[in-house]
């Protein structure tokens, strides 16, 4: 399969890319599915069955929401998230859904919205969708959730065709080995190797554009999160920090201690990734990067670049997150970026070693160099489980967030200190977050059945 960065970084909305992005597109893809086939105006009665990890902290990351919005014709890349919560409120009390924004139908949200524990067979994120008539089904799918945003549906599932696009790159690799000795053999760094690639689907210019325009929804994320105060929903009462933590780093006196400044740098990086991961608990509009649970992280690191290394510039940005692009590449065809499948190492972990790669690169590190930054931030969450207290993106995600963006700028400044060679290879990495992650008890990914989600709320 071919993946473009553009897969990897997407404009969405909160709390889950998982559990929000990828069912809203889902259900969104239904219905364009009805209207192709000329269905839509003989719709009667909707079903939407949710299962397996979808069920298990659903309602926590507002998957029935987000399902409910995506057969209103929403989609995340352009839903404004003000309007989910007055809409799902009006459904509510007229027990009318507007398919399509167009058709009213009878929903009943208890009746026509099942939840299931058990998996189907080819991921634990699933959920079916159904659309009757009068007197029979008209049309019935099943789609998977895969992480990151990306949806599959039954058949592709069956097929084992898991990404439509076969485009053809001019430098196609399936591992950090192939990618490295790709670089090496035609002189390329990774985000020129990375360039070429992208422009098998647009121009250059259109690549940059693109890449900015990321880049400002990135800033706008953090910007909304350092304004916005109060309480989180979902009824953890967890306190938003951001805002405050920010003031008091304006407020700072100068101190010229090198422990001083280097909590003052550290201190913005923390405030920069709980920004957007405080603004993704409470459903904001941000970018997948690979995921919203790990959103954080490539935005922090890439602000603390921009922040504090002089003449930095717009090229910069783009090769730090061509670069990104490259390893969160690796990590999906040979792992997975979904907490619901490996645990939070397939997310924050990917994502770690993603903003590492990315700051190696911009700061001028050779090839070996970046592979070994990115190998370093993954290696280092290895086993990362994922159990979100009350199913929620809030504890202990958002910390997480902080706490691998420091991670991986200490990864990068590791790696450039060093020559590139090192013991443990980037694609030994992944095969091991791999394999952690199937050897890992279901509890643990993604279903707050186990660790923190159950420890922390013991009566």
């Amino acid at each position: 399969m071919a993946i473009s960065v553009f897969d990897l970084f997407k404009i969405g909305i909160g709390p889950s890319s998982s559990h929000t992005v990828g069912p809203m597109a889902a259900a969104h893809d239904f219905v364009q599915v009805l209207k192709r086939r000329d269905l839509l105006q003989r719709v009667t009665r909707l079903e939407i069955h949710l299962h397996g990890s979808l069920s298990a902290t659903g309602k926590g990351h507002g998957t029935d929401r987000a399902v409910v919005m995506g057969l209103m014709g929403e989609h995340p890349s352009h839903i404004d998230p003000s309007i989910v919560a007055p809409r799902i409120e009006s459904l509510l009390e007229s027990r009318t859904l507007q398919l399509d924004g167009q058709l009213a139908i009878p929903f009943h949200w208890s009746r026509d919205l099942q939840w299931h524990d058990e998996s189907l067979p080819y991921h634990p994120n699933a959920l079916t969708l159904v659309a009757h008539g009068h007197a029979e089904t008209l049309y019935r799918n099943v789609y998977y959730s895969v992480g990151g945003g990306f949806v599959v549906d039954e058949a592709q599932a069956r097929s084992g065709e898991l990404d439509s696009d076969t485009t053809a790159l001019p430098y196609d690799f399936h591992s950090a080995a192939e990618l490295m000795a790709l670089c090496r053999m035609h002189g390329l760094r990774i985000s020129e190797l990375m360039m070429e690639n992208e422009k098998a689907w647009r121009s250059e210019t259109e690549v940059r554009a693109g890449l900015w325009e990321i880049w400002q929804a990135m800033q706008a994320c953090v910007q909304t999160g350092l304004a916005a105060e109060g309480v989180l929903p979902g009824g953890l009462e967890v306190r938003r920090r951001a805002a405050s933590l920010h003031r008091r780093l304006l407020a700072m006196d100068g101190d010229d201690s090198l422990i001083a400044s280097t909590f003052s740098a550290m201190d913005w990086v923390n405030v920069f990734a709980l920004a957007v991961n405080e603004e993704n608990a409470a459903g904001g509009r941000m970018v997948t990067a690979p995921t919203n649970g790990a959103a954080g992280i490539i935005p922090a690191v890439l602000h603390y670049y921009m922040k504090f290394q002089p003449d930095a510039c717009e090229r910069e940005v783009v090769d730090f997150l061509l670069t990104a692009g490259a390893v969160g590449i690796l990590c999906k065809k040979n792992a997975s970026i979904s907490g619901a499948e490996v645990g939070c190492q397939g997310e924050v972990g990917s994502a770690c070693a993603m903003a590492a790669a990315g700051l190696a690169e911009v700061m001028g590190g050779s090839v070996g160099q970046v592979e070994n930054a990115a190998e370093i931030g993954l290696e280092h969450n290895l086993g990362l489980t994922c159990d979100p207290i009350g199913g929620l993106v809030q504890v202990p995600c958002i910390e997480r967030n902080a706490i691998a963006s420091v991670k991986a700028i200490n990864a990068a400044r590791m790696a450039l200190r060093g020559d590139g060679e090192h013991f443990v290879s980037l694609d030994h990495v992944i095969r091991t977050m791999r394999d952690t992650g199937a050897d890992m008890q279901e509890k643990y990914k993604e279903t707050s059945r186990g660790g923190l989600a159950v420890n922390a709320i013991e009566c």
